[in-house]
């Protein structure tokens, strides 16, 4: 009964058709049964359910009717199984006393043993007989209940039935009413039709009448119009003249262009001709250069040929080094640019922050030093060349007292010519270059050839550092002293011999000794040491040292003589440095100062070579570009003192147009060009000695960049005539610099000295001049109008300044092109002194300003740009000014000029948009006014603003109320009152199939389920459409029309509906992720990843450094800096394109998850349309396409809210909700898991759909409740059975959703080949204790992989059942050779004899597998055996092999003859000594051997008897393979004959020896003769064979 209140409380709501019932029926009833009581809602209501209980009670008897009945069959059928299992219990037991009878025991044993099971059957039957007994008895029991249940429900089942006829009757009378109102219904509607038709017939009347009116109308404009028209066409040919005349003086002004452009092209190709001439004039000057430098090299005895090719080949290396230096320089401005800039941001932030108070004594370092000493931060470690080359002064000097030669004198003169000041640079930190410190030079480069070594030298000798004693005294420091300190060779030239001189003194306080070691392995091809050891010295004496230096390559060379003495190793730095050019100019900077404009001025700068190298040097403003080419390392410095200054270049057009505002930004640039120039000149003083500058010779000007003369001299800075020329060694150029102001303002220009040698660096020269100004002029020389409009009015002022102690009269003039557009007021006036004058400006511009404007105007910017001046009285030069504006249009723009909505059905709404632009450069706020009611614009309500060239997108609604044709316009006005029109049309139709529903509304689906809704598709005939519609009386065909890769699909999407019918529609949501975003979602996790792959390798690489840091101290070179600050600024990540992730691969599945995880709620709507045929296709064809008609189409609008799943899948082998087993071979059984986890906050209890029981597919496991966060794995399992394709489908069900997952897999059937096709596989004889292998090779032809077993017959569990053939053999005749064991002798050692690898393994699809077979025996035997069985998965035999072999304890073996023995062995002692054992006897001993010939008699011929022997050789030996019969004579004399004798047998083969017995005249049929001859087999060992021959005559022979 609670099942009843349970029942009732849920079916009220379907109950509700019932009170509509009650109310309509109460009258009916009374007026037709008196007698019948007004009925009620709860007791109709009662009338159901009691009608639905009494069926369910029916229902549940019949169940138990039939379960009855199936017992009662059960228990009739355990009952015949019984008669049946006593009936053979008892014919057991008689054959069984029948058996014992006849003392057969093994009959009785298995007798006995069915009888057993037989009576365990027959127990388990009755005891089923029991069971089943009892369940019918129950049953019953519960039949009889439900009958008695059912007899008391019988008073109550009349009542119910009365009542259901009183129901049906009153509801006949219901539906007669109803269908009386129905058909009045229709009445009075047919009389509304009448009435309005009459009314259309007067509105028609109506409409007539005003058309005619109208058309009078029409007829009366157009006489009008036809006047107007005339002078319009007048007016057209007059303006038609003026644009005639317009186009003659267009072409006058071009003819003069063309003239002018004839004088510019000739003075041009006289300017060409002035170059030409002047570059013939440098080419006779090289050419001279060239003759007088080969006669001075003829005159030296040096080959002039190869000295020119030598010298050109030096100038492009040189050309090449130079333009790689540059770019290297540009590299390090640009470093420095970034890190200055970085810096400032800190001093900035620095700035903002309170400052700490400073200590005393504490300096705060300005800007500049941070430059300085951020440029030797990024400068080598080594020492400047400046400081290298003072230590080397001091050295030179040091030594000029002792040395004597003339050539060393003249290099101290040079020295002392090219002493330069100290480096103004100081430290940040005290280093060791404080304290003095002399580091050691490298022992390892002293003798070693090989090691050249790369630093500098020190300058002084080297000592051991560590002290030693010598007679007792400690020594420490140096012992000798070397005067000079360094052998310095400088400006060497290749192929002369130079010579020096060096005093070794004994500083030490013991008589010491001095010994020659060796010099460096880089000097020893140019350096020779003259040097006689003096012995012992004492303290304070001297020995000297000769040097020879023959310089044969123009190189820079470093190197060290070394020492032995009694306190340890020293050496004495030699270095040689070839000539090189020293470049400096006395002043960088020239400021003219102010100058009136037209005056000159000039000013000299001194250009200095303080080296000794000429060069060819050129002034001009290119920039130079550097180029990279060759890279060398640097070896040695040169001294360079150039400022660190820069210049910023402009060109002379960018002088003239130059204004305050413009002067100022300049300033503002030359500061960051200055910062440029301080790391350029830092970087040219490390370059310059990066490779060693060879011999100069005197350059030709062809060599250096031609200067663009017309660049120079149009500015107002300008060279002077010395632009170029030779500059020797230590001489100075004078170099002119002209300044001629043509414009007031201030004026710059770069100028850059060049130089052919390619060591020496460009020096950049900054000259500044400013100019005075005119004393008027306009105080906003360029007037900027911003943009304007066409036909709008904008006012500007115009502001005159005088600096004059005078008025001046002041004329504006203006264009005559632009007098439509610009007007001026005044156009005269007085400007008085010393103060300003003020005009308006007025600018209206018309549509004709592109046509009038002409050249000032720029059609495709819209830019307008008219210069102006102003006439000032008594001054020659006018005031010029600029007027700019921009130019715009006011439109606003349609996409389309007419909307079309189609057929538009009444009972929806239709939307399309339009495309609505900005054609002007300002915003225009825009408004649809004056809206039909049927028509509705969005967004905003159709207001808004739009931006410069903005196009928005307009959305126009359209609602048909009635089925006719609609054509109006919407009007769209601007914010200045423009009006632009849209025309729009649609019709409106009535379709003629029906959706129960248009919208439907889906409840939260969430990804991964779906959720379903029923609709009707009704064809409604008495539906009234509008006269262009077609009346349908037959059937229709419809389409619905998703949108593609929706989550959307309808069921049926297409089908065909007759009149009055309806279709069953059936709509399903299932959203999922687009793969689309699950890309992008994968690539953004792989970015991230790399992102913190880099972090922590960026973390591991700071923590390396700070671990060593500490033990290097302060002594980081620039190139660790440099690789730390990058390794700090820059981490690039490199991600693949979304291309290149694979749907469905491990990064797709793993941003699926995450976009699980994450996944938030989506609400989505859809229109799908519904497309209606007009009717069947034609009957001739019905294959044709029907025609589709727009009028019939029907919409369904559909919203689809998703939501996150509680439930996901994270296992990596499922692919879009699909488990693919993939291919499995027939009979395997394949598992596999997938893990499900709840990512809800609430507890979910899983269920699952059933699997087929039939099917390859089950589930292993139970499903269980999992909390939020858990996980539950799924484990399935797949065997096919049949060769096909499986596919099911496996729900997995929680409260909220299910998840549908797709099992698929595909059985295949295996086919596997082996190389051996079975049978017997003969090893051979192998000697004792070794072993042979033969492989096997499987080959799998399918495309899956495939199991198989390797089973040995001796090792497998059914051995035990084949005993009975050891039995027979052992009972059995010994000369039977027929019978075989499967398994025959084994080894002793208790391990198989035959061996198989791999036992068991899985073949991989299209591969094959290799299956070794080895037979390895531990003792001489003949009857090694066994069978090998290869297995499939599927119980499949895939090949038997019957597996023999032998083995020999001698290289040499005998075969053949009769057996002597059975095949296996027994465990008794054998009664004949078998041929195995006899081999592991002595030597001595002889080897029995029997062999029966049998010869034939028949027809009274005596056929011989023939029999075989084969003596084989396992191995190579030494002593030979060969064999030997001995008494062959008495064998002949009995009728043997032997063949061969005697014999070699060759390593791994056989030899036959044929027997052949022939019966001698007078032989006995019944005699057998017997015959023994020795057969020796020599090998490794001696092993004698007794053959024992025997012969007979047989009239048959087997």
């Amino acid at each position: 009964m609670d099942d009843f209140k349970d029942e009732e409380a849920d079916g009220f709501p379907d109950l509700e058709w019932l009170k509509e019932l009650e109310n309509d029926s109460d009258d009916d009833l009374a007026s037709e049964q008196g007698d019948f009581k007004q009925r009620t809602f709860s007791e109709t209501a009662r009338m159901f359910k009691l009608r639905r209980n009494l069926h369910q009670l029916d229902n549940f008897q019949r169940q138990k009717e039939c379960a009855l009945l199936k017992a009662r069959e059960d228990l009739s059928l355990l009952r015949q199984s019984i008669e049946s299992l006593l009936e053979q219990r008892d014919v057991l037991e008689r054959e069984i006393e029948h058996q014992e009878a006849a003392k057969n025991s093994v009959a009785v044993i298995r007798l006995r043993a069915q009888h057993k099971t037989l009576c365990y059957k027959l127990q388990r039957e009755e005891e089923i007989e029991a069971q089943t007994n009892n369940e019918l008895r129950q049953q019953e029991l519960e039949l009889s209940e439900i009958e008695l249940e059912v007899g008391k429900f019988s008073v109550l089942r009349k009542e119910v039935q009365e009542e259901e006829r009183v129901f049906k009757v009153h509801k006949a009378q219901n539906a007669v009413k109803r269908l009386q109102q129905e058909m009045n219904n229709s009445h009075t509607l047919q009389l509304k039709i009448q009435h309005l038709k009459k009314k259309n017939a007067d509105i028609m009347e109506k409409t007539v009448t005003l058309s005619q009116k109208e058309n009078e109308d029409v007829q009366a404009n157009r006489k009008v119009g036809a006047k107007y028209l005339r002078k319009t066409v007048l007016r057209m040919q007059q303006q038609e003249a003026e644009r005639e005349q317009k186009k003659r003086e267009s072409m006058q002004k071009r003819i003069q262009a063309v003239k002018l452009l004839k004088s510019n092209i000739e003075a041009t190709q006289e300017n060409l001709r002035v170059r030409q001439s002047r570059a013939k004039a440098n080419a006779l000057k090289k050419e001279r250069q060239e003759k007088r430098l080969k006669e001075t090299l003829q005159a030296q005895g040096i080959n002039s040929t190869r000295h020119i090719y030598q010298q050109k080949r030096d100038e492009e290396m040189k050309r090449k080094q130079e333009e790689f230096k540059e770019r290297q320089t540009t590299r390090k401005v640009e470093i420095v640019d970034k890190l200055l800039e970085e810096q400032l941001v800190k001093n900035r932030k620095a700035q903002k922050a309170p400052l700490p108070k400073t200590k005393t004594g504490h300096k705060i370092l300005s800007p500049g030093k941070i430059r300085e000493k951020l440029l030797r931060y990024l400068d080598s470690v080594h020492p400047s060349g400046t400081e290298r080359e003072t230590k080397l002064r001091n050295l030179s000097a040091s030594g000029s007292s002792s040395d004597s030669d003339y050539q060393e004198d003249i290099i101290q003169k040079e020295m002392q010519h090219l002493s330069l000041p100290d480096s103004l640079e100081e430290p940040e930190f005290c280093g060791l270059w404080d304290q003095n410190f002399k580091p050691p030079l490298n022992e390892k480069a002293r003798l070693t050839p090989t090691d050249v070594k790369q630093e500098h030298a020190v300058v002084c000798p080297k000592v051991n550092t560590t002290p030693k004693k010598v007679g007792g005294k400690q020594i420490k420091g140096p012992s000798f002293t070397s005067k000079p300190e360094v052998i310095l060779f400088k400006d060497f030239e290749v192929g002369e011999t130079y010579k020096k001189k060096v005093v070794l003194t004994n500083i030490s306080y013991i008589t010491n000794h001095c010994k020659f070691l060796g010099i460096s392995a880089q000097l020893q091809d140019f350096i020779m040491i003259n040097f006689q050891p003096p012995g012992p010295l004492s303290t304070g004496m001297s020995c000297e040292m000769h040097i020879t230096f023959h310089p044969s390559i123009n190189e820079d060379l470093e190197g060290e003589v070394d020492f032995a003495s009694a306190a340890g190793r020293f050496s004495v730095p030699v270095r040689c440095t070839i000539k090189r050019c020293d470049l400096e100019v006395d002043n960088q900077f020239i400021d003219f100062g102010s100058h009136v404009v037209g005056q000159i001025i000039s000013r000299t700068i001194t250009l200095t070579n303080k080296g000794a190298l000429a060069t060819r040097f050129s002034l001009d403003t290119t920039k130079p570009v550097p180029e990279i080419h060759q890279v060398q390392m640097p070896s040695h410095r040169s001294a360079d003192t150039q400022q660190d200054t820069s210049t910023v270049s402009t060109t002379c057009a960018d002088l003239s147009q130059t204004s305050g505002s413009m002067i100022t930004r300049e300033v503002h640039s030359m500061e960051h060009v200055l910062t440029r120039s301080t790391v350029t000149q830092q970087s040219q003083r490390e370059s310059r000695v990066s490779s060693p500058a060879p011999r100069a010779a005197p350059v030709s000007s062809s060599m250096l960049p031609q200067i663009p003369e017309g660049l120079s001299d149009a500015c107002d800075i300008r060279i002077g005539n010395v632009r170029e020329g030779d500059i020797g060694p230590f001489e100075s150029v004078k170099l002119e610099i002209i300044f001629s102001p043509t414009v007031p303002g201030e004026v710059k220009l770069d100028l850059y000295i060049k130089f052919s040698d390619p060591t020496s660096f460009p020096i950049a020269i900054l000259v500044k001049g400013e100019g005075a100004g005119l004393p008027v002029w306009v105080v906003e020389p360029n007037i900027d109008m911003k943009i304007c409009m066409f036909d709008r009015l904008y006012q500007e002022v115009v502001t005159l300044q005088s600096s004059t102690s005078t008025a001046l009269k002041l004329t504006f003039d203006l264009w005559p092109e632009m007098r439509k557009h610009m007007e001026i007021i005044p156009r005269t006036g007085f400007l008085q002194a010393q103060s300003s004058f003020t005009a308006h400006l007025k600018f209206v511009p018309r549509n004709t300003l592109p046509q009038d404007a002409g050249k000032y105007f720029d059609s495709a910017t819209g830019v307008l740009e008219v210069p102006m001046t102003v006439q000032v009285a008594g001054q020659v030069q006018p005031v010029i000014y600029t007027v700019q504006a921009i130019v715009t249009s006011s439109d606003l723009k349609f996409g389309q000029s007419e909307v079309d909505f189609g057929y538009c059905s009444i009972y929806q709404s239709f939307k399309s948009s339009v495309h609505l632009t900005n054609m002007s450069l300002l915003p225009q706020e825009f408004g649809f006014v004056g809206l039909p009611e049927f028509v509705d614009v969005q967004p905003n309500d159709g207001f808004g603003t739009l931006l410069p060239q903005e196009t928005l997108e307009i959305d126009i609604i359209f609602s048909a109320s009635k089925a006719k044709e609609y054509r109006f316009h919407l009007s769209c006005k601007s914010g200045i009152n423009r009006v632009f029109p849209l025309a729009c049309r649609a019709m409106g139709v009535c379709p003629t199939l029906a959706l129960s529903h248009s919208l439907v509304q889906f409840g939260p689906t969430a990804v991964g389920d779906q959720s379903t809704a029923l609709l009707y598709l009704t064809y409604n005939q008495t539906v009234p459409n509008q006269s262009k519609q077609r009346p349908s009386a037959g059937a229709l065909l419809f389409s619905f029309t998703p949108p593609q890769d929706s989550s959307i699909s309808i069921t049926p999407a297409a089908g065909r509906l007759l009149p009055g019918k309806r279709c069953l529609v059936l709509v399903t949501f299932n959203p999922k992720l687009e793969d689309r975003n699950i890309k992008e979602e994968a690539l953004r996790l792989l970015r991230a990843k790399q992102t913190n792959e880099a972090d922590i390798k960026k973390l591991l690489e700071e923590e390396a450094k700070r671990e060593v840091e500490p033990s290097k101290g302060n002594k980081l070179s620039k190139s660790s800096k440099l690789s730390k600050f990058s390794a700090k600024t820059a981490s690039p990540i490199y991600t693949s394109p979304t291309d290149s992730i694979d749907a469905g691969g491990q990064r797709f599945e793993e941003a699926r998850a995450s976009l699980l995880h994450s996944f938030t709620s989506r609400y989505s709507e859809y229109t799908i349309p519904c497309f209606v045929s007009d009717g069947d296709p034609p009957e001739e064809d019905r294959q044709a396409q029907p025609t589709w008609s727009p009028l019939n189409t029907v919409y369904l609008k559909l919203q689809c809210p998703a939501i996150q799943p509680p439930l996901v899948v994270v296992s990596s082998n499922i692919r879009n909700y699909a488990l693919d087993f993939q291919q499995v071979a027939v009979g395997e059984r394949v598992t596999k898991k997938f893990s499900v986890k709840n990512i809800s906050a609430e507890s979910l209890e899983l269920r699952s759909s059933l699997l087929d029981i039939y099917g390859p597919f089950l589930l292993l496991n139970a499903l269980r409740g999992i909390g939020p966060g858990e996980q539950h794995t799924l484990v399935l399992a797949f065997c096919p059975t049949l060769e096909k394709k499986y596919c099911e489908i496996l729900e997995v069900r929680c409260q909220k959703m299910t998840l549908a997952v797709t099992l698929r897999g595909e059985g295949v059937v295996p086919a596997i080949t082996s190389s051996h096709p079975g049978g017997l596989l003969d090893f051979d004889y192998v000697l004792e204790k070794e072993s042979t292998s033969h492989v096997l090779k499987l080959q799998n032809s399918s495309a899956v992989a495939v199991g198989f077993k390797a089973m040995l017959y001796s090792l497998s569990p059914s051995k035990t059942q084949g005993a009975d053939e050891g039995v027979a053999l052992l009972l059995g005749g010994y000369t039977d050779s027929k019978i075989q064991p499967v398994v025959g002798t084994q080894n002793h050692n208790g391990l198989s004899v035959f061996s198989v690898l791999p036992v068991e393994g899985s073949i991989a699809a299209r591969q094959s597998q290799d299956v070794v077979v080895t037979f390895h025996p531990d003792h001489p035997s003949v009857n090694y055996s066994d069978q090998l069985t290869i297995e499939l998965v599927n119980k499949r035999k895939l090949c038997v092999l019957d597996l023999k072999g032998a083995a020999s304890s001698h290289n040499m073996y005998l075969c053949g003859g009769d057996p002597l023995t059975v095949p296996i062995e027994s465990l008794l002692p054998p009664l004949i000594t078998s041929q195995t054992q006899l081999e592991g006897q002595s030597e001595d001993t002889e080897i029995p051997v029997l062999v029966t010939l049998r010869a034939s008699y028949s027809m009274g011929t005596i056929r011989p008897a023939v029999r075989e022997l084969e003596v084989g050789c396992i191995r190579a030996t030494k002593k030979g393979s060969e064999f030997n019969w001995d008494n062959m004579a008495s064998l002949q004399q009995k009728g043997f004959d032997v063949d061969p004798h005697k014999g070699n047998v060759e390593a791994g083969t056989r030899r036959t020896i044929k027997i052949t017995w022939t019966p001698q005249s007078g032989h006995k049929p019944n005699e057998v003769v017997k015959m023994c001859a020795p057969l020796a087999l020599k090998g490794d060992e001696t092993s004698v064979y007794s053959v024992t021959l025997l012969a007979l005559v047989s009239t048959h022979v087997d």
